[in-house]
């Protein structure tokens, strides 16, 4: 009976990393420019002259489709799509790892060891796919008069390690640990932030024995979840903005080599 709830739980964690990776595939194609957008805002000093200047989101969507087409908004598009679905499957993966030690001598986990492992989880993950993001940041940020572009991802992995070192690899990597807070942090705000709508309805409520569930719809849940991730970004985005400063192309007067 061990033995097959051992199997059991063992399928089900190949399940999770799968289901992951799927839906890491699916986001990142559908927000890749979006994300090449922000990374070239991130670097963007006014000082420097290999990333082009933008007013906006949509006048730099438009600029980068006109002067470097498709393959300029899909910049980086590989690795970024490789490193998000590995990056899915190995936090489900070590989630489930986490949580099925944390629960050896325990019937069920409190919401601190549940935040454990998903910081354990993220930070290993950061460890295994750091090099991939390095290259996917380049990439965007590479424009059509850039001297001695990358080709490609491998190229760039070949180059970096043969110009750099393989320290270069993992440059970015503290900020990218400070980012594995962003789900502890939305997780606290959302836990907070319930806490206060459920007590402002139950004043409002007759019934004295109503539940949060009684207490919230689903636009309440809605509202909790989008207020939730926009306290957690705005807390670690001047982390995103560290690390793709940190991850730039070694430069000669500004511009990348």
């Amino acid at each position: 009976m061990k033995k097959m709830a051992a199997l059991l739980s063992a399928d089900w964690q190949w399940e999770n990393a799968t289901a992951g990776a799927t839906a890491g595939l699916a986001t990142v194609t559908f927000s890749h420019p979006l994300d090449v957008v922000r990374t070239r805002f991130q670097v963007y000093d006014g000082r420097i002259s290999n990333v082009p200047a933008y007013r906006n989101t949509p006048h730099a969507l438009f600029a980068i489709a006109r002067t470097e087409g498709l393959r300029g908004l899909y910049g980086g598009f590989y690795p970024a799509v490789l490193g998000s679905t590995i990056s899915w499957g190995l936090y489900f993966f070590f989630y489930s790892k986490a949580k099925q030690r944390y629960l050896r001598n325990r019937e069920e986990l409190s919401p601190g060891l549940h935040l454990a492992s998903a910081a354990e989880a993220g930070a290993l993950v950061c460890f295994c796919t750091n090099p991939i993001w390095l290259v996917k940041t380049r990439l965007q940020l590479q424009t059509p008069n850039q001297i001695r572009p990358y080709t490609g991802f491998h190229d760039a992995l070949r180059t970096i390690f043969k110009d750099e070192g393989w320290r270069a690899l993992y440059k970015g990597l503290m900020p990218s640990l400070f980012l594995v807070t962003h789900g502890a942090i939305q997780f606290t705000a959302y836990e907070e932030l319930r806490k206060v709508l459920v007590s402002l309805k139950a004043q409002e409520n007759e019934n004295p024995l109503a539940t949060a569930a009684d207490l919230l719809d689903s636009v309440d849940y809605a509202t909790l979840g989008a207020s939730s991730k926009l306290v957690a970004v705005l807390t670690t985005y001047p982390f995103q903005v560290v690390r793709s400063r940190l991850q730039q192309r070694p430069s000669t007067t500004g511009v990348p080599r």
